[in-house]
């Protein structure tokens, strides 16, 4: 599967190879295999797909190809990768790669899951990675606009703390150097900022940020108005994509209800939490009990032994992504709040008495992480709220 074209291999029952074709990643293209393979179809035979990518560039076709009817498997790239270095003399091509999928499709075709590409999951999963993606470019263009500010105003931090709101980034883009707020009164800053702080910014607050202004010294350098043009450039980008997070975040709410969600009644997990959770896992219905959930995410041990010898360890495998979810939601189950009280006592205690026990922390943490996976598992599974156990 490739994001233009895809190539196909035809394999029979006996490994034979009987066709191979090779066509565009569209829709209007994809008779094209259809055709091709019925010319090997008889009335013994049945045809089974198998997509290597059945969730990524994949996913098109195995939405046509279920739509006609056709049985659809999705073929993990691990076992692939397996199958085309299984042999002596190693190759790499479409077709080798596409005939190693058959071969896998073969041989394990009762064991591979069927692909279930559900449009509900894969829009949550493609708005969850694009509200990550502006979380990064957020970050960047805060950082940078940290290195302008530094230079420009050297007592920033002493009233605007956090650079990102609207009434920062309003003073930022009006005046990018000390140089624009010569002459300015307090009376005339605090009537501009009380517009675009919801009346919070007062007169006297106004004085403060100019006296430490005042008191920072001469700033100007030669070249001052291309500084000011890179911080107003990026007081606009900001805004643009503070803008661009929150209709991705309305979006994410919007969509939420049909998933008859109930991760939110669990304290620790918020809007955004639930949605990363449910467009890493997918359909819940995908795995049988909480054990396979586990080892999905590369949470569950894995024995490691030979001859009667051996241990368990932490597998490097499984959904990393899930895996730090888990991880850092075991973190805020055993928090202490502001007022000296665990945020959940139940897992505080289970937490304390794995250490007493001898488990480091992180060995602890990984442990609750374990247990969250039945809660979630179970909640999803049923539908069911999140009860405080007594």
């Amino acid at each position: 599967m490739h994001k233009e074209t895809h190539t196909a291999v035809m394999l029979n029952c006996w490994n034979q190879k009987l066709g191979e074709i090779t066509f565009a990643n569209k829709p209007s293209e994809f008779h094209k295999l259809i055709r091709k393979v019925s010319r090997f179809v008889t009335e013994e035979k049945t045809v089974v797909y198998g997509l290597e990518n059945a969730y990524g560039y994949g996913r098109p076709l195995a939405v046509w190809l279920i739509e006609k009817g056709c049985a659809v498997k999705d073929v993990n790239t691990a076992l692939s990768f397996a199958q085309r270095k299984s042999v002596p003399m190693y190759q790499k091509s479409d077709s080798y790669d596409a005939e190693a999928v058959a071969l896998v499709l073969i041989n394990m075709l009762d064991r591979l899951p069927d692909a279930v590409p559900d449009d509900k999951y894969w829009t949550l999963s493609q708005l969850v990675n694009r509200r990550d993606n502006i979380c990064i470019h957020l970050h960047r263009l805060k950082n940078q606009l940290h290195e302008q500010l530094f230079v420009a105003y050297p007592s920033y931090k002493k009233f605007f703390s956090d650079i990102s709101r609207n009434t920062a980034l309003y003073f930022f883009g009006t005046y990018p150097s000390p140089e624009h707020v010569t002459g300015l009164t307090a009376e005339q800053l605090a009537s501009e900022l009380r517009l675009v702080s919801h009346n919070s910014c007062s007169v006297k607050r106004a004085e403060k940020i100019l006296e430490l202004v005042h008191t920072d010294g001469q700033t100007k350098r030669d070249h001052q108005e291309s500084r000011d043009a890179i911080t107003r450039s990026l007081v606009t980008d900001l805004m643009h994509y503070r803008n661009q997070l929150g209709e991705i975040e309305e979006a994410i709410e919007s969509i939420l209800p049909d998933f008859q969600c109930t991760l939110m009644t669990m304290p620790g997990i918020d809007m955004i939490t639930a949605a990363k959770i449910l467009s890493e896992i997918g359909d819940i219905n995908r795995f049988s009990n909480a054990n396979k959930l586990a080892k999905f995410a590369g949470i569950a041990p894995v024995n490691f032994s030979s001859a009667g010898k051996g241990k368990d360890m932490c597998p490097k495998q499984g959904n990393r992504r899930l895996q730090a979810i888990f991880y850092f939601l075991a973190i805020q189950m055993i928090q202490i709040s502001i007022n000296g009280t665990p945020r959940n006592r139940i897992f505080r205690e289970y937490y304390l008495k794995r250490v007493e026990e001898g488990k480091n922390k992180q060995q602890a943490l990984i442990c609750i992480a374990r247990r969250l996976v039945n809660i979630v598992y179970g909640m999803l599974k049923n539908h069911t709220e999140y009860r405080n156990p007594e």
